[in-house]
């Protein structure tokens, strides 16, 4: 809360009075209302600008000669567990590229830990330099058809809806909980009624999208064709435009993307690793491919800042001119969304910075409860005169799966993969240590040739996902994860090639971003050498066991169709 000195204060730095705290000199600022480019000088006092369009004197001044000016990017739905590392190592990865807010789920450690899992979320948005925000996690488990390691109803997220980092519901992803009017659901969705609700809506549409919105929610990230968001849009929706490491919707929705619609629209990152922060960006990078679509520069930034900031009630932000937070990206390329400064609320962002931060101890260091299997384990027993069998068709760029079928060999040893037709085995196990499941079956898109990949990220319960051309391997890389307390592993021949621990809850790492990068690099080689032709396999993986999004999914109880919402 601004005290009245301050106050006084920020009146007579912006008047030119007196010195401001910070001013970017001679800087050229982008009007995202209108588009027009003016050079001038901003002028910071504590958090917040207090002049533009003017000439200031500063304690602390930065030429901004030749650069750019625009909002802090707001990334308005991601997973912070997906990038894999820890919301304080994820905000020294991160804000560099201008996203100086980000409204996170902390659905995925929630499925591990339930409420401590966000009470450490909500620890670490306290000290970060970026300004993190919590969506509460609306649906632990997501569904009844898999074994999550916690379950969270409205009395466990209430202790926490009034902490000052909380925004309101996360994505309501039991989306038939909704239409069919399930107890828990609704008491969710009457508990956060006036407050901001989240969507989790795939292919939902016609009476059944009326019923789903008449119950408050306002937005959905789900939307992977122009034709589905326009409906969603035209119904009072907003639409999150995602592009995260698998889930890649930019290409098809960007079309929408306008003077009328760009304060309908927000950008996201859903699920993004640190690899693909490395090499092609954040946010940063899905305003370049905006643009480069010949989309509005200012149309852009403004879906990127402040049609984000208004969506989600923070309305202090979006906006470069007096009163506004001082979350400012500078760039030394419009149109290319180069990032080389950043102020993050009135700080200028630099290695020091983070250092400033206070700590937060890790949890969920022995979530890995699951035993060691042997290669029997993954047998996968034929029906009586079974010749045809369902398939998960994986397809680059997309968490939809679909449903396919193939006619496999049986041998002793149950139903066996053919890799010349590209069919190789799927397993989950269970591995919060409850009931000790194991569901089996068939998935293909993978490319695999031989060895096998397993991953304790599992969306969204968690349980080890593994994927193989022969049980042997399948069970190397699955007890390997089991060892290590989670993580990724890539087998071959019985042996494990490579391999990241993943400790905090079997979800993230305890080493500094860089590490991981490095070590998703060499995993990503070794699947390659075994065939895979996708080019991010793990968090493919990862979701091959998300029985939320159609169409066929595994799950540690058995295949799944999502679309008939029950097992095939």
């Amino acid at each position: 809360m601004t005290n009245a000195a301050t106050l006084t204060r920020m009146i007579r730095a912006g008047r030119g009075l007196e010195p401001a705290d910070l001013v970017i000199k001679n800087i050229t600022r982008l009007d995202i209302v209108t588009g027009a480019l003016e050079v001038m000088d901003i002028a910071i006092v504590d958090d917040r600008i207090v002049g533009t369009h003017g000439r200031y004197q500063g304690e602390t001044e930065i030429d901004g000669t030749g650069r750019f000016a625009v909002p802090g990017f707001i990334d308005t739905h991601l997973h912070i567990e997906s990038s894999l590392v820890t919301p304080l190592e994820f905000d020294r990865c991160v804000l560099p590229h201008g996203v100086t807010t980000v409204i996170c789920d902390p659905h995925e450690i929630a499925n591990v830990l339930g409420s401590d899992g966000i009470a450490y979320f909500l620890d670490c948005a306290e000290q970060s330099v970026m300004d993190i925000r919590v969506n509460l996690s609306s649906c632990v488990p997501a569904t009844p058809f898999e074994t999550s390691g916690a379950r969270l109803e409205i009395e466990d997220l209430l202790p926490f809806a009034e902490h000052p980092k909380v925004i309101g519901l996360a994505e309501m992803m039991n989306f038939p909980g909704v239409l069919n009017g399930d107890e828990g659901i609704i008491a969710k969705l009457a508990a956060f009624q006036g407050g901001h609700m989240d969507g989790h809506a795939p292919l939902l549409s016609g009476m059944d999208l009326n019923g789903y919105l008449a119950a408050g929610i306002r937005t959905d990230h789900e939307a992977t064709s122009a034709e589905e968001a326009r409906e969603k849009l035209t119904k009072g929706m907003f639409i999150l435009m995602r592009e995260g490491s698998v889930s890649k919707d930019l290409e098809a929705l960007c079309e929408l993307l306008d003077e009328d619609t760009s304060a309908y629209m927000a950008l996201c990152t859903d699920d993004r690793n640190p690899l693909d922060i490395d090499e092609e960006g954040h946010l940063d990078s899905l305003v370049r491919r905006l643009i480069a679509k010949d989309k509005a520069p200012h149309h852009v930034y403004r879906t990127a800042s402040h049609s984000a900031a208004r969506i989600f009630r923070l309305m202090d932000r979006g906006q470069v001119g007096p009163g506004w937070r001082a979350d400012i990206a500078l760039l030394d390329d419009l149109e290319d969304c180069r990032v080389s400064d950043v102020i993050a609320g009135g700080r200028h962002v630099t290695a020091d910075i983070f250092a400033q931060r206070g700590s937060v101890e890790p949890v969920g260091l022995t979530s890995m409860k699951a035993r060691p299997v042997e290669p029997s384990a993954f047998h996968a027993e034929a029906k009586p005169g079974q010749n045809q069998v369902p398939v998960i068709g994986v397809k680059p760029g997309l968490i939809l799966t679909f449903r396919e079928e193939a006619s496999l060999a049986v041998t002793e040893d149950g139903l066996q993969p053919d890799l010349d037709a590209d069919v190789i085995k799927v397993a989950v196990i269970e591995r919060h240590g409850i009931n000790g499941n194991i569901g089996r079956g068939f998935v293909t898109g993978f490319g695999l040739k031989r060895g096998a990949i397993a991953s304790s990220v599992g969306h969204d319960s968690h349980n080890i996902t593994v994927i193989g051309a022969n049980d042997a391997d399948m069970a190397a890389a699955a007890n390997r994860l089991i060892q290590m307390g989670g993580g990724f592993a890539v087998a071959e021949d019985g042996e494990v090639v490579a391999e990241l621990a993943l400790p905090l809850a079997g979800l993230m790492s305890l080493e500094p971003f860089e590490t991981v990068a490095e070590a998703l690099k060499v995993l990503r080689d070794a699947a390659k050498e075994l065939g895979c032709v996708l080019p991010e396999p793990f968090l493919q993986v990862a979701f091959l066991a998300l029985p939320v999004i159609p169409h066929l999914k595994m799950t540690d109880r058995g295949l799944f169709d999502v679309d008939k919402f029950d097992f095939v």
